[in-house]
């Protein structure tokens, strides 16, 4: 992966803004006595804004630059001079990526549509300024809120392949023979396990125009869920798919116990995968005549629709495709537009990532403020809109 543009996993530190304070000012002019109060409003701070972009299709970009800070609002000035807001950082992902928590794991937000803004992280709201305080018992007030604090958040983003058929098998079991026989992808192809080492999405050509997309992952073998191979980080890019294929070659030892070894390795990873529509394609199958095949009907697994195939010869590609697509466009088979994620187990991050060190910047707070932190509270904003209720 070290030597791949294709950058599925990153880890970053995302800080909004904080609010501008706002003004303690009093109006002085020649010709006006007692002018009163007149300090500005502090701008807000900067949001951090996800936004899905349809021409990105890896996070190769945000590996090198980890750390994302909007800027801070500035202060109110005299004259109730508003403060400038702070600038927003928009990050631009491609479509399918999903946002966790680097501390708890907890899912948070996911962009599936291109164009789509989700904000991250609130700009903290800038503070009232002095004229806003002004009461007919206290004319001349000497304070004035402090902005918000800004937000800081370590996050993770991962990238989730959007395409309607998966391939789930074991190293070597064809999956990629396949995509470059029915579609224009040319993923790496040799005779050694583990060959595909990233993901790889391509679309297949049907009747009269029609096409669907198919993601091919690694091979996964028995144990990943405890980390053995490659263990199950690359499941997440057949999360969304509609059709799962499981693939498993014909000259394996025993079928059933193959299939059941993939069937547990999803469940592991997440059970929801169970709810998917599965079929099973005999791979390899040029290497059996007629009467083998027979014989093989009654080793195969009950309750999954099969299909002999051979991507060399194209033997069975054609009743693959046909299949696919009718379970494709089945109604119970139409991918949701809410999909439950698991939270971000350890098992399944990557630990390259993970060991990133953060060294954020200090936050100093504005100096000229009579209130400090422990002054900030709701009570400010209860009270402002009881002063200003049009505000």
């Amino acid at each position: 992966m070290a030597e791949s543009n294709f950058i599925d996993y990153v880890k970053i530190l995302c800080r909004s803004g904080k609010g501008g304070a706002g003004s303690r000012h009093y109006h002085r002019a020649k010709y006006v006595p007692k002018g009163g109060p007149d300090g500005g409003d502090g701008g807000r701070g900067g949001h951090i804004i996800l936004h899905g972009n349809r021409n990105i299709w890896t996070l190769l970009h945000l590996r090198y630059q980890r750390h994302i800070f909007a800027t801070d609002g500035q202060s109110g000035g005299a004259n109730r001079s508003f403060g400038k807001d702070g600038e927003d950082r928009i990050i631009e992902v491609p479509i399918g990526t999903t946002v966790f928590d680097a501390e708890t794991g907890e899912f948070l937000c996911e962009v599936t549509e291109d164009n789509q803004e989700i904000k991250l992280l609130r700009g903290g709201k800038g503070g009232l300024g002095n004229c806003h305080f002004a009461t007919p018992t206290n004319q001349a007030p000497r304070y004035a809120q402090p902005g918000e604090p800004a937000i800081e958040k370590a996050v993770v983003l991962e990238l989730k392949l959007l395409g309607d058929v998966g391939l789930v098998g074991f190293p070597n079991a064809g999956k990629s023979t396949l995509l470059s026989s029915i579609s224009a992808a040319r993923p790496k192809i040799a005779d050694y396990p583990f060959t595909t080492m990233e993901p790889s999405l391509g679309i297949v050509q049907y009747r009269d125009g029609r096409s669907f997309t198919m993601a091919d992952i690694p091979g996964i073998i028995e144990g990943a869920s405890e980390g053995k191979g490659l263990g199950l980080r690359f499941l997440r890019h057949i999360e969304r798919n509609a059709v799962l294929l499981f693939m498993i070659p014909a000259d394996t030892n025993d079928i059933k116990k193959d299939y059941e070894i993939l069937l547990n390795e999803l469940r592991e990873f997440n059970p929801e995968l169970m709810d998917k529509s599965r079929i099973l394609a005999i791979t390899k199958s040029d290497m059996l005549d007629d009467e083998l095949r027979e014989e093989m009907m009654n080793e195969l697994p009950e309750g999954v629709q099969t299909v002999f195939i051979s991507s060399v010869t194209g033997f069975g590609l054609t009743e693959l495709k046909d299949l696919l697509w009718r379970e494709i466009n089945d109604e119970n088979n139409k991918i949701v537009s809410t999909i439950t994620h698991r939270p971000l187990d350890i098992r399944h991050r990557v630990e390259e990532e993970d060991d990133f060190i953060f060294e954020p910047e200090p936050i100093d707070d504005d100096e000229d403020l009579l209130l400090t932190d422990e002054d900030w509270n709701d009570e400010f904003w209860e009270e402002e809109s009881s002063v200003n209720p049009d505000r």
